[in-house]
């Protein structure tokens, strides 16, 4: 029979090992693209992974100073992911109404 602590730390290197695997793919889903709306997606979800992986560390740390870093990281990337969905925003209504400028003078 395995005890709590083995299963603990087992699960825990399973969640690092698929954590880590799935930063790699967005890392590649956020290189690839195609449009700037899916990298700020891919962005706002690696960091949500990387939050996830703090957690799953603290874990198997059994160290809890590692959650305190967590909270800190989430509200930062919170606010980064909406300061670039604001940019987003305003620089593609910027390029529709110029070529809605460019249509009519054309």
């Amino acid at each position: 029979m395995i005890s709590a602590n083995n299963f603990i730390n087992l699960a825990s290197l399973a969640a690092l090992a698929m954590l880590l695997v799935s930063m790699v793919l967005v890392l590649w889903r956020m290189a690839r693209g195609p449009t700037a709306a899916d990298r700020v997606i891919a962005l706002d979800l690696l960091s949500m992974l990387v939050v996830a992986f703090l957690v799953t560390v603290s874990i198997h740390a059994q160290e809890t100073s590692y959650l305190d870093v967590a909270i800190a990281y989430a509200c930062i990337s919170f606010l980064g992911t909406v300061a670039l969905a604001r940019y987003i925003s305003r620089t593609s209504g910027r390029q529709s109404e110029k070529k809605q400028g460019d249509q009519r003078n054309g």
